[in-house]
C-alpha cells in the first residue's frame, strides 16, 4: 500500500484499504481529516494501480447522498479542507466507531447467490425456491458482517452476533436504521432510472451517545448500482447486472487470478473502463 501523503497541520493515523485517516496537530480541534486515496479494493486486496481520480469521485458522491439524506445525523462537520486535499476529503466527528458492516441487500448477487445456490440461503436466511441470479429479494435483507482489522477477512455475522457485539438496543438500531436508508436511498436511484441492488454503511456513536451515519456513503465501492432498464430486459446476468463500481476489476480479477498470493496488476483497460463506469453514475445521479 502506498504511503499516505504529509499534510501541512495533521497527522496521519490509519490507512484503511481506501481511505487515510488524520488527526489535527492542534490538540483542542478533535475533528478527523478523512481523505479518499484512488486506491481499489477487491476481494480484500488493494489492487495495482489504482483508478485515476476515484478519491474525488467518491468524495463527491458521498457528499451527494449525505445532502440527500441531511435528515439523518451523520459525521460531517465545518471547517476548511487543506488544499493538498480539496476535493477529495472531508472533515468528520470523532465518533466511536462500530465494528459492524451494516449491510443491506435488495436483490440476491454475488455471494449471497452463491449461498443461495447451494443451500437456499442467504446469510443464513431462508428465501424462497426459484429465485434467480440478479431477481429483487421479497424484502431487503439485514446481512450484518464483523470488520476485521486490515489485512484479514470480514466476516458475515448473524444479528444475534451483532447483539452480543454491540447490545440489544443499539443491534436493532442499526438493522432498522440500515434498513431504512437502504429502502429510500433504492428509492431515489429508481427515480434517476437505477437499482441500487445492495449497500453497505458504516455508523459511529458520538459523545453525547447519538448513532451517526459514518465513512462513505452509497458510492461506487460500498454499493451495487444497475441500469434498471437493462435489469428488466436483459437475458443473462451480465447484461442485467452491468454494475457502475469496480464489478469490472472483480470479474477481470475472477478470470485471470486464482486468489493465491498477491492479485496481477490491473491491465490499463479495466482501469479506464473503471473510472468511466464511476463517472458515469455521478452523472445519472445527480442528473
Amino acid at each position: 500500500m502506498s504511503e499516505a501523503q504529509s499534510i501541512p497541520g495533521w497527522r496521519h493515523l490509519y490507512s484503511g484499504k481506501v481511505r487515510d485517516l488524520y488527526a489535527s496537530e492542534d490538540p483542542a480541534d478533535t475533528r478527523i481529516l478523512v481523505v479518499a486515496s484512488d486506491r481499489v479494493s477487491a476481494f480484500d486486496f488493494v489492487l495495482s494501480p489504482g483508478i485515476p481520480h476515484k478519491g474525488e469521485l467518491l468524495t463527491q458522491l458521498s457528499d451527494w447522498w449525505f445532502e440527500q439524506l441531511s435528515d439523518v445525523p451523520n459525521h460531517l462537520t465545518e471547517g476548511e479542507i487543506p488544499d493538498a486535499v480539496d476535493g477529495r476529503a472531508m472533515l468528520a466527528m470523532a465518533l466511536e466507531i462500530l465494528p459492524i458492516e451494516c449491510v443491506v441487500r435488495g436483490y440476491i448477487t454475488g455471494t449471497g447467490w452463491a449461498e443461495y445456490s447451494a443451500h437456499g440461503t442467504v446469510c443464513g436466511i431462508p428465501l424462497p425456491a426459484g429465485l434467480q441470479n440478479g431477481d429483487r429479494l421479497p424484502e431487503p435483507l439485514f446481512t450484518p458482517a464483523y470488520k476485521a482489522p486490515l489485512g484479514e477477512h470480514d466476516e458475515n455475522i448473524t444479528f444475534e452476533r451483532v447483539v452480543e457485539l454491540v447490545g440489544a438496543d443499539r443491534a436493532a438500531q442499526l438493522r432498522d436504521a440500515s434498513l431504512s436508508l437502504y429502502r429510500r436511498a433504492a428509492e431515489i436511484a429508481e427515480q434517476k432510472g437505477l437499482i441500487l441492488a445492495d449497500t453497505k454503511f458504516e455508523f459511529g456513536v458520538d459523545a453525547d451517545g447519538t448513532l451517526r451515519l459514518a465513512d462513505e456513503v452509497l458510492t461506487s465501492d460500498s454499493s451495487r448500482y444497475w441500469d434498471a432498464a437493462a435489469w428488466a430486459s436483459g437475458t443473462t446476468p451480465e447484461e442485467r447486472m452491468a454494475s457502475f463500481d469496480k464489478q469490472i476489476v472483480r470479474d477481470w480479477l475472477a478470470t485471470n487470478w486464482d486468489r493465491q498470493g498477491e492479485p496481477p496488476v490491473l491491465p490499463a483497460e479495466i482501469v479506464e473502463q473503471t473510472a468511466d463506469r464511476y463517472r458515469e453514475l455521478i452523472a445519472r445521479l445527480k442528473g
